[in-house]
């Protein structure tokens, strides 16, 4: 199954983002916040829907959808009845007012960098990509990267940097979302970067920071799949191999906030070397630099022929498409691994649904249905269905939408707790 990315949407027709959450599981969070979200995740919503939806009083509703509107978070919009003659008043329905704020989200990568603006309503109003030389760099370059990208994605959107409200930064590695903290990142040579208030005192705007695979994650919880699911994985398999999780409609990131590192969990004691300097990690046997490493072998390419990553992995590829035993092999070897890496974290977790995702869904060997019977195999047997596991090819920008999702987390939380200190006083 593929989806295609969230885009603008014109004033009447609002398909809303950020996740649908269970009134059940909304009862610590406050009701301004609760009518915010719900209002956003709907596109347009009546004020009575509204109030049934949340198992709220209309009268409640309405003194916290005023102070909203007053606060130019949400508005009015005259939609069409369903038996509208064209006589009387339109019907009202409640929006976000996407103008209020405009965010970046940035996904940076060892090859290449991907931007988009959005309004506070979800809406893309532009994006960029840009190619880059592989391998880590220095934080000085990175921030020279972050500016460079910021500026482009901003004369695309027809914007100025103090027109937006935040940036949100996504990188591989461990990142520490809370202390804006990069740990380790194949992105950079420096280990322990302070790489949000560092992006932050660049560009003079609040940065925040997280995992990529989580903003995957966060992407699918907000414009895609996992919008109406309370848990589900997301497991891509690019440049490495990552993993989010969502566990009651939030990203789940462990105690020390470094967790779910999936590409890094043992799956071979003493086994191939992993990029992150330990060996027999997952990723070592399914991500790209693992598969080039094999490929090398498998189409017979002396020290001398140096291909780039995309070149050498398509060639594999169409070796194993037209039939080369070996390079199906190194497929078929992946697969088997990935498989077993799946069968852990249903064991471990019980997701509702299992997102696949990232570049190298393209090459189909790593999900054929030899692989998946395989994972089902290596499952607990409960008695009960498996969890589905679906493919998601959305592209590169993708991984840009969880971090402007991230940001807009961070613009919505600061914008509700202002209206939380003026309703105190």
């Amino acid at each position: 199954m593929r989806r295609a990315l969230p885009g603008s949407s014109d004033d009447d027709i609002r398909v809303g983002c950020g996740p649908l959450i269970a009134p059940w599981s909304e009862q610590m969070r406050p009701l301004r916040q609760q009518v915010f979200d719900r209002v956003r995740a709907s596109g347009l919503v009546a004020r009575v829907q509204l109030a049934k939806d949340l198992g709220v009083s209309p009268a409640s509703v309405t003194t916290m959808t005023s102070e909203l509107i007053e606060a130019g978070l949400i508005e009015e919009v005259a939609v069409p009845r369903e038996t509208d003659s064209g006589r009387g008043r339109p019907a009202v329905a409640l929006g976000v007012r996407g103008a209020a704020h405009c965010v970046v989200g940035m996904k940076l990568s060892d090859r290449e960098h991907t931007a988009v603006v959005v309004d506070l309503a979800g809406n893309m109003l532009a994006d960029e990509v840009v190619a880059r030389e592989p391998g880590p760099c220095s934080l000085s370059d990175l921030l020279d990267a972050v500016e460079h990208l910021l500026d482009q994605v901003c004369a695309k959107a027809g914007l100025a940097r103090h027109d937006l409200s935040a940036v949100g930064i996504g990188v591989p590695g461990f990142v520490d979302h809370a202390e804006g903290m990069v740990h380790w990142s194949s992105t950079l040579t420096e280990r322990a970067v302070p790489l949000a208030a560092a992006a932050q005192a660049r560009i003079g705007l609040p940065v925040t920071i997280d995992n990529d695979a989580n903003l995957v994650a966060l992407a699918e919880l907000w414009f895609g799949a996992g919008r109406t699911l309370a848990d589900f994985a997301v497991v891509t398999i690019e440049h490495g191999v990552g993993m989010g999780f969502v566990m009651n409609h939030r990203i789940y990131r462990g105690a020390q906030r470094l967790g779910l590192e999936l590409g890094h969990t043992k799956v071979q004691l003493d086994g191939a070397l992993c990029r992150c300097g330990q060996r027999g990690c997952l990723e070592a046997y399914v991500a790209d630099y693992a598969l080039a490493r094999e490929a090398v072998t498998a189409l017979n390419l002396n020290h001398n022929q140096t291909l780039s990553m995309p070149v050498l992995l398509e060639s594999l590829y169409q070796h194993a498409k037209a039939g080369n035993a070996t390079a199906r092999s190194i497929f078929r070897r992946a697969g088997r691994y990935l498989a077993m890496g799946l069968a852990n974290v249903v064991n471990l977790f019980d997701p509702a649904l299992i997102i696949l995702s990232g570049e190298r869904m393209k090459y189909d060997y790593l999900y054929a249905a030899e692989t998946l019977a395989e994972m089902q195999d290596l499952v607990i047997n409960s008695g009960r269905p498996r969890p589905p596991i679906e493919i998601h090819a959305w592209g590169d920008l993708l991984w840009a939408h969880g971090a402007a999702a991230l940001a807009l987390s961070a613009v919505t939380e600061k914008a509700l707790s202002v209206q939380r200190d003026i309703a105190a006083q």
